[in-house]
């Protein structure tokens, strides 16, 4: 074996051990600490690197067996790494092409079904009893939509909380972070990390929101809030999403609202 493919297979080595680490312990670990409640910005800096790391450790432990294996072929060698990079990048375009659709699908009923707040702009009033709030991205044209029960149940600063909570979904494109792990979900779905991944993510930006909402109200009208909803069974939150509003990461979010 040629100095080459010693260097090609150590880092191939290397690269795989790099992806063991950060597709098991590294997000159970993750998954549960305690800090990540605290400072809900950083917890998700930290997953999305779990992300982008451990996929491309994969593809470059594939690369760089191959080139050990086949160093006078380096096309031929190239060929897995190159197949599960076309693998994780095709279901991620299938994912975005799918929640597009069902964006478009969902506005044009909420056209049909909905009315425009008398006060608010860009937000939607659907005739239902069941307290409901949530917002729908899409660019310019991003909706919050609100149910006549929650307008009826909360109080107007509790209201007011919730408006600010949806709204902070969509200004901080929230819509984009969850799509991508929901993308790496669907890449993996007899990976149990990729599901935990994802809830935690969806937890996380929900503590997000809950910040942007807390410097405008108060923390206990935002807690009321988000009970009256959520007692619901339709917790807030940018929609067709994985909620987890039974996770223990959820459950944190509530504990930090409400000591």
């Amino acid at each position: 074996m040629t100095s080459t493919q010693l260097v090609a297979l150590a880092s191939a080595l290397f690269l795989a051990a790099a992806a063991a680490v950060l597709a098991w312990p590294v997000p159970i670990a993750l998954s549960r600490a305690g800090w990540p409640a605290r400072t809900p910005a950083r917890g998700l800096l930290i997953w999305q690197a779990i992300g982008v790391v451990g996929g491309l450790s994969m593809i470059g432990a594939l690369l760089c067996a191959g080139l050990a294996a086949l160093p006078q072929h380096p096309l031929l060698s190239a060929l897995p790494a190159a197949a599960l990079a076309v693998y994780l990048l095709t279901h991620l375009a299938v994912t975005v092409a799918q929640v597009l659709r069902q964006r478009r699908r969902h506005h044009a009923l909420l056209a049909m079904l909905t009315a425009p707040h008398p006060t608010r702009a860009r937000t939607r009033v659907i005739d239902d009893a069941v307290p409901v709030a949530y917002c729908l991205p899409r660019g310019v044209g991003s909706v919050t939509v609100l149910s006549r029960g929650l307008l009826e149940t909360l109080a107007p600063e509790e209201l007011a909380a919730v408006i600010a909570h949806e709204r902070a979904h969509v200004e901080q494109r929230h819509d984009l972070l969850l799509l991508a792990f929901r993308a790496w979900r669907a890449a993996l779905p007899w990976f149990p990390i990729a599901a935990r991944a994802e809830e935690e993510v969806a937890a996380l930006v929900e503590m997000l929101a809950d910040d942007v909402a807390r410097r405008s109200v108060s923390t206990d009208a935002l807690a009321r809030a988000i009970l009256a909803v959520g007692g619901s069974g339709s917790a807030g939150g940018v929609t067709a999403t994985t909620g987890g509003e039974g996770s223990p990461r959820m459950r944190d979010r509530f504990r930090r609202l409400v000591p």
